[in-house]
């Protein structure tokens, strides 16, 4: 059937503004301009159709009503297995929807725009005193990413960054602006904490804050099998706790140090009340080098560069150790070998076994592990798909691999190794990393994902929403 020359031509005027077709008059259709949405590790591009960069939640709305196939979210873009874009889609760049919606010091609130990072908003928040309640060790990150991953640090009993979420603005596939919190669409709020961008866009983000701190660094060595013990008593149970963790290095990963950050009045050792931006980190990204490539290096770090780093007396503002640059992790370059995250949450109970199964992986496979970091997070009271269940001590691992396609193959081997053993130790993996879990995996470790499913057949019912992790599970 021929379709009548003026609703061709508006089909064809609506392609070509998608970026699907040539311009009028060329006699057939050609692919889109090669657009691809990098992440930090430079491996798990995604090749997208367009790029938009909004700047209001209307702008989002217009978007989304101008685009006919599937759209993904990106912030920061630390996510690392193509959880910020989809194959051939729209990629919604967020980080020029950046200001301050509204600030009220006085009753500890604050509302941004999503694509603000944490280190913008504390120096909107410092000068008042106030704090960031939850976020990540490092500030680079943007607050509404942080909450569609529900983003965790080392905060103290504080858990997932959603727990200080008092609200958030979400537009939905059909460009409606909804306001979201606890007591208002309550589902939508729960599915978009922890939801990746499956259910709607954020577009801005209410916050609970905190006072401003001094904190006085502790750090103790503690044998394995007495860790669990050692963090209730001595870090859970210690009221003026701030900020925790651990780090288990190689190469047997078996002696915890207890580094814990605690409120004092002591003399500040740091004057400054916000790590200064643009420096460099010469330094860190040759011992990165060094501890990776030189045989034997890894005894170093254990027996020298890190009782060096937390020899001397600290005592700092919350802010500035809140404040600290993602670059001082960076390599000197990713060209050969990249550098990732993986992490695993364990209930308390099974904290030594996963510990020595996760080291027993790791050697058998000769992993390139610069350390695991242990932090720790009351049940996830809030999030549709939460990482944490019930109580759990988390395993951050920061390792290092080559980008060719067959060590991305050998990763994938030992990750799922480490999977199955999280879920025999009835624990979690996260969610942000590389998409190395099978289906079975992850329907075994999320199970919620049904209701994920469920909810985003009602209010997305075309599957607008995309990214590589969805395609692939959900």
């Amino acid at each position: 059937m021929n379709v009548p020359l003026t609703r061709r031509r508006l089909l064809v005027q609506a392609l070509v503004g998608a970026g699907l077709v040539a311009a009028p008059g060329l006699p057939h259709v050609l692919a889109a301009p090669a657009l691809l949405v990098a992440n930090v590790t430079q491996i798990y591009s995604v090749r997208v159709a367009r790029i938009a960069t909004p700047r209001s939640a209307d702008e989002v709305g217009k978007a989304l009503a101008s685009w006919p196939g599937r759209v993904a979210v990106g912030g920061g873009r630390y996510s690392m297995g193509g959880q910020v874009a989809v194959d051939g889609g729209l990629h919604l760049d967020m980080r020029q929807m950046n200001q301050l919606v509204w600030l009220n010091a006085l009753e500890q609130k604050v509302r941004v725009q999503a694509g603000m990072r944490w280190r913008d908003l504390q120096a909107l928040i410092d000068p008042q005193g106030l704090a960031v309640t939850t976020m990540q060790s490092y500030a680079n990150f943007t607050v509404g990413g942080a909450v569609s991953v529900n983003a965790h640090g080392r905060y103290v009993g504080n858990g997932p960054v959603g727990h200080s979420v008092r609200a958030l603005q979400l537009v939905l596939a059909d460009g409606k602006v909804v306001e979201v919190s606890r007591q208002q669409n309550a589902s939508l709020f729960r599915a978009a904490l922890g939801g990746y961008g499956a259910i709607g866009v954020i577009t801005e983000v209410e916050l609970d804050l905190v006072p401003n701190e001094r904190m006085e660094r502790v750090v103790q060595p503690v044998a394995l099998e007495n860790y669990p013990a050692f963090f209730r008593a001595r870090v859970q149970g210690d009221p003026a706790s701030l900020m925790h963790n651990a780090d288990l290095m190689p190469p047997y990963f078996d002696e915890p140090v207890s580094v814990s950050w605690r409120r004092t009045d002591k003399a500040l050792t740091e004057p400054a009340r916000l790590v200064a931006e643009g420096q460099r980190y010469s330094l860190e990204q040759n011992m990165i080098w060094l501890m990776t490539e030189v045989p034997g290096a890894e005894r170093l770090r254990k027996s020298v560069v890190h009782p060096l780093l937390n020899k001397a007396p600290a005592v700092v503002w919350r802010n500035h150790e809140a404040s600290l640059d993602v670059a001082e992790l960076e390599p000197r370059t990713r060209r050969m070998s990249t550098y990732v995250l993986q992490e695993y949450f364990v209930p308390p109970r099974h904290f030594v076994a996963f510990a020595r199964g996760m080291a027993t992986v790791l050697r058998e496979h000769d992993v390139e592990a610069l350390n695991v970091s242990i932090r720790h997070s009351p049940a996830d009271a809030d999030s549709l798909l939460p990482w944490a269940r019930e109580e759990v001590f988390s395993f951050v691992l920061y390792h290092k691999q080559r980008t060719h396609e067959r060590a991305q193959k050998v990763v994938g081997v030992w990750t799922r190794e480490l999977i199955d053993l999280v879920l025999r130790c009835e624990g979690r993996y996260y969610l942000p990393y590389q998409l190395h879990a099978t289906q079975q995996q992850f329907d075994r470790a999320y199970p919620e994902a049904k209701a994920l499913r469920e909810l985003k057949q009602r209010v997305d019912p075309r599957g607008v929403f995309s990214n590589e992790l969805w395609a692939k599970y959900l």
